[in-house]
């Protein structure tokens, strides 16, 4: 087992509470983020610790049907979540900070644990999931600024 790593921090000129609530809710994912074909919310009520969904994503080549589930949850400010079975499990998280009445800071972590042939190409795996995370934060940028 290996692990997969990162953090990206985006400055953003929209509201703290408009990106958090975008983000939080991961049903807006396939709007910003390539390679998520379909995620679904499987579990009721409102979002919080528990909320769980079941997503369809291309990711290096691979389809990967996955389910995420909320571990951590302060409205407003910061969500995580975990991937807990699949080829890369681990956890994820976005934490919105204001900076301004207006403008805020994204920032984005992951840390996964990579098992099975796939640990072996994890240097080519973190090039893509950089790549793919620094598009889908630019995608989030033009969506939030642009109203």
């Amino acid at each position: 087992m290996r692990r997969l790593q990162l953090e990206t921090i985006t400055e953003l000129q929209a509201p703290a509470s408009k990106v958090f609530d975008f983000v939080a809710d991961h049903t807006n994912a396939p709007r910003w983020q390539s390679g998520i074909d379909e995620i679904r919310r499987i579990t009721p009520g409102p979002l919080g610790v528990g909320t769980e969904h079941e997503l369809t994503r291309r990711f290096a080549g691979m389809k990967i049907v996955t389910r995420n589930r909320f571990i951590a949850y302060e409205p407003g400010r910061f969500v995580a979540f975990e991937l807990p079975s699949g080829k890369m499990t681990g956890v994820a998280s976005y934490l919105v900070e204001p900076t301004g009445a207006n403008t805020c800071r994204l920032i984005s972590k992951v840390d996964f644990q990579v098992t099975g042939l796939a640990r072996f190409a994890l240097p080519l795996l973190k090039l893509i999931f950089k790549r793919d995370d620094e598009k889908a934060l630019a995608n989030l940028k033009v969506l939030m600024e642009n109203p």
